[in-house]
């Protein structure tokens, strides 16, 4: 159907085991093939190109032959029957294609089974057809076209992602930088540059802290810059491991009276923590981790 759609023509197929259909086909093709390639067949060519030219000559041979029951021959025939009606071919090449219903994924990403490509994330959970080319990936969301992406040869560690198709927040995140982050906490206090500053080089890069960083970025979108400063001071006191949650339990705790959060928190927050996943009756008794 697509290669009949992109010659602009239609496809006819003939019964299954009726070549009858189909004769006048099977007839000039076992005609041509008597009278070319027998005719060549004690000949001896020592490169394509030969063989090619000899086909043509003998093809040219087989159109000016007359035929027997009409008058004219095949050049005739094309020329004054068959000419008028041909069309000119596609500027592009017609490229076989490979169709696949799937389920977009929770990153919003469809695979041509090597890669992974985005598609808007809206979509999500949505049965959509992925049209895979050797030179493209399109996908289709009940007929229309939603997404195109040029198809990657070898396989790449991450998707394929256009930022039009992620939702804000995952956009704003492409934007953030080492630099960003540590010039906020040095606009808090010492103490927020020192924890940034560690969630930013406790990871193999500084993209592993990006996201606490963030969390942090937004206590300070509800709690005033003195209460953020001192929540790292506290839980750099009491932790070497300062860790997201650990400040959340401390922005949460009552303030006392001068202006210092409750430290009992961050010590609960640190025995959870340093109890891991242990389970059993005892560790129950001692009031261990909560499911």
């Amino acid at each position: 159907s697509e290669l009949a759609d992109h010659y602009g023509t239609a496809v006819v197929p003939a019964r299954v085991r009726r070549p009858q259909d189909k004769s006048h086909a099977e007839g000039s093709v076992s005609y041509a093939s008597t009278w070319i390639l027998a005719a060549l067949r004690n000949e001896t060519f020592f490169s394509l190109a030969d063989a090619k030219e000899a086909v043509a000559e003998k093809l040219e041979e087989l159109n000016g032959y007359a035929f027997k029951k009409r008058e004219g021959n095949r050049r005739d025939a094309y020329i004054h029957e068959e000419k008028e009606f041909m069309q000119p071919l596609p500027a592009n090449p017609f490229e076989p294609s490979l169709w696949s219903d799937q389920t977009v994924l929770l990153d919003y990403t469809v695979t041509d089974g090597l890669n992974k490509y985005s598609v808007p994330y809206d979509l999500i959970g949505e049965s959509v057809s992925v049209r895979v080319t050797r030179n493209t990936v399109e996908v289709f969301f009940h007929g229309n076209r939603v997404a195109v992406h040029p198809r990657e040869a070898g396989r790449k560690r991450d998707p394929v992602v256009i930022t039009s198709h992620m939702p804000e927040n995952h956009r704003q995140y492409l934007t953030y930088t080492k630099d960003d982050f540590q010039s906020w906490a040095s606009t808090v206090g010492p103490n927020t540059e020192k924890v940034v500053r560690f969630f930013l080089e406790s990871g193999k890069a500084p993209e592993q802290g990006f996201k606490s960083c963030v969390s942090l970025k937004k206590y300070a979108d509800r709690y005033k810059s003195e209460r953020i400063e001192e929540a790292c001071r506290q839980i750099l006191l009491f932790s070497g491991d300062p860790s997201i949650r650990g400040i959340q339990a401390l922005l949460k705790s009552p303030v006392k009276k001068d202006g210092k959060t409750d430290p009992s928190s961050i010590q609960r927050t640190n025995h959870r923590r340093s109890r891991g996943f242990t389970r059993g009756a005892e560790q129950f008794r001692e009031g261990g981790d909560e499911k």
